[in-house]
């Protein structure tokens, strides 16, 4: 792989970069380049986790000999810090998810009148995994009771999460075996911190199995709960087209940004920002209509549901401002820079933080509840279009922008493969079977300003289909492949590989599946127990030709995402140094140990061409392990046979469809 000396891989976004430093206005790029990484910190040799400290414990023989002041070794910090980050990650995806079934309560108790429930048919199916009885009752009776019982989840002390019996039961019994299994979500992060705290937990493969437990309780608790729950309330997503990059923003228009990574607010601002009495207001101003666009993953809510255009992840925050067309930019939480704030008072850009979480000094703060929701909306709308008259020809406006396809839930993957009646993940594990395609990668996390941002999201996408293949993304590693133009059914006929190509021609489909925000890497958990329970690969998780890849994250929470993958049985590669680096016996308990145990291990690598082979390695030795054709670039046996969706309305049901053969509805 080249690399290019910029700072970004997204020529719009290096185009703003150029201004500003003309302008001689500071980005985070500017301050990475600057601030130099702490090299005992980044490799996991400091601990500070008392007031003896801060401890480095660095040396020839660090390992062997070096330890701080209470006498825990670099295994037991580096395993503490990892422990730290993991117990973060979780608390953000759950707190987040605790605020969604609060809603879906206040909307089933007629609390609040702002939000209702949208998708019946999904609160039904997630009652039925639940036990809860839903036949013949009040749709609000039952959204109640699915609350409610999924709000057990966050302070259970015993037992098991509710979503843990989603997961294939090879997988639950691994997970019991090694001692796992989440019992509550706040449980598990609470006893991560005391067993995390001066001394307490030392040993280090100790500290990873409640590692991989708070993990679980991430993924298959407060990640699958939020993505459940916004499904109830605001719909399940479908194939929807939208556009991103910086080119989204109008000149006559108000520009309203959300950023963030809570949906509800987003999702009432896409009603006000529509409705008559708000065009009229906006007009009223002196623009032609309001342009409702987004950044991060709020952006990613509202896209895959509304196709709401997007202007980018993480790194492309502060670039928006620099357009000089955002009027108002509302946050809510996570991955917001307050560095937006002083930056945008270059500009005539408002700052509204919105949420009782999440203050930034500076910036106006207009906070909301479940229960004032769209007045709440309705001011920050107002806002934008006051704000529009103050708009000056300041900043670097660009025009270009990519189209894209996004919305790919699971039922809507499983529907795509055989219509209304006979949706199953048959032909995807057929395509995989007979070598069509190579295999399956998720490819998500953060970009990052330390690298030339989304440089490697981008090359990573071009090789891999290539190679036939498939990627699933979600959160900034989805917007960008959305900027960079890979979100698209063409791209299908442009870069992809002879047998993926075939395989997004019969569906119609891009190579890159946008699955949503970073919480919906819970998605990618369901179709993979899916596809385990539909037979014809592994009949657990662990197995499959298939990988996690982060290459550019920044997160706490890319870290517990990476843990929940790598405990289900998915193989993680993230890029950049290794947090626990410094440690050789914690490195290989994450590699080695955790691949004998789960089927799942978490590696670093900094070296794109090195996280792509090693991509590749582990798909073809899964394939090789579960005696499947040996890969071949356009050789695919023959005796197996594609079918679209109309061939597949063709053929009889097989057992369990209950004998329907109706055509699609």
């Amino acid at each position: 792989m080249t690399t290019k000396p910029v700072k970004s891989a997204n020529t719009n976004a290096e185009d703003i970069l150029k201004w500003a430093e003309e302008h001689k206005m500071e980005t985070c790029f500017d301050r990475a380049a600057n601030m130099k990484a702490c090299p005992i910190g980044e490799v996991g040799a400091c601990c500070k986790n008392c007031h003896m400290g801060p401890c480095r414990l660095v040396g020839k023989n660090a390992e062997e000999e070096v330890v701080g002041v209470c006498g825990a070794g670099l295994a037991t910090v580096a395993a503490r810090n990892f422990l730290r980050m993991i117990a973060a990650g979780t608390a953000a995806h759950s707190d987040h998810a605790r605020g969604m079934v609060e809603t879906l309560l206040a909307a089933s108790t007629g609390e609040t009148e702002d939000v209702k429930i949208t998708d019946v048919k999904k609160l039904y199916k997630i009652a039925g995994i639940l036990e809860i009885e839903f036949e013949g009752r009040p749709v609000n009776d039952v959204g109640k009771d699915v609350a409610l019982k999924l709000l057990e989840d966050f302070g259970r002390q015993n037992g098991e999460l509710n979503y843990i019996k989603r997961a294939p039961k090879k997988t639950q019994d691994r997970w019991r075996k090694h001692g796992i299994v989440s019992r509550g979500i706040d449980r598990e992060v609470v006893e991560t911190m005391h067993r995390t705290a001066i001394g307490v937990d030392h040993d280090p493969d100790h500290l990873l199995t409640q590692g991989l437990r708070t993990a679980l309780a991430d993924g298959w608790g407060g990640c699958m709960i939020s993505s459940d729950v916004t499904d109830i309330l605001f719909g399940t997503p479908k194939p929807i087209q939208a556009e991103a990059s910086f080119g989204i923003f109008k000149e006559d228009e108000v520009n309203l940004v959300v950023h963030g990574h809570e949906p509800t607010l987003a999702e009432i601002l896409v009603d006000v920002c529509s409705s008559t009495e708000m065009l009229d207001y906006a007009k009223s101003k002196g623009a032609n209509g309001i342009n409702l666009g987004g950044m991060c993953c709020t952006a990613n809510e509202v896209l895959m549901r509304h196709g709401i255009p997007t202007a980018g992840g993480f790194t492309n925050q502060e670039l928006g401002v620099m357009t000089g067309l955002i009027d108002v930019l509302t946050v809510d939480v996570q991955c917001i820079m307050p560095a937006i704030v002083k930056l945008s008072e270059k500009f005539h850009t408002t700052i509204i933080t919105t949420s009782p979480k999440a203050m930034i000094p500076g910036a106006v703060h207009m906070e909301h509840g479940e229960h004032d929701v769209r007045e709440t909306a309705i001011k920050i709308a107002k806002a934008a279009c006051d704000n529009y008259p103050n708009r000056t020809t300041l900043g670097s406006h660009i025009t270009k922008k990519s189209p894209l396809v996004g919305g790919f839930s699971h039922e809507y993957i499983e529907y795509m493969q055989g219509g209304k009646w006979r949706g199953s993940f048959r032909p995807l594990n057929d395509a995989i079977a007979a070598g069509r395609v190579r295999g399956v990668v998720g490819l998500a996390g953060c970009d990052n300003p330390r690298v030339p941002s989304t440089g490697l999201h981008r090359f990573l996408v071009q090789e891999l289909i290539k190679n036939d293949v498939l990627i699933v993304s979600t959160g900034c590693g989805s917007a960008a492949c959305g900027t960079a133009g890979y979100l698209t059914p063409e791209t299908a006929l442009e870069m992809a590989g002879p047998g993926l190509r075939e395989v997004c021609e019969a569906i119609g489909i891009p190579p890159v599946l946008h699955l949503g925000s970073c919480v919906d890497n819970s998605r990618i958990l369901t179709i993979a127990s899916a596809m385990a329970a539909e037979g014809g690969l592994s009949d657990e998780i662990g197995g499959m030709p298939a990988v996690g890849i982060a290459p550019e994250w920044m997160s706490e929470k890319a870290i517990a995402i990476g843990c929940y993958f790598a405990a289900s049985g998915v193989p993680v590669i993230f890029g950049g140094e290794s947090p626990v680096g410094a440690s050789k016996e914690v490195t290989k308990i994450m590699t080695e140990v955790w691949m004998e145990r789960y089927f799942g291990a978490f590696h670093f690598e900094p070296d794109p061409e090195k996280m792509l082979q090693m991509a590749f390695d582990y798909i073809d030795g899964a394939r090789e392990a579960l005696k499947l054709r040996k890969y071949e670039p356009g050789k695919f046996g023959g005796e197996r046979i594609l079918m679209d969706m109309a061939a597949r309305r063709e053929i009889t049901p097989h057992a369990g469809v209950g004998g329907i053969n109706e055509s699609e509805g």
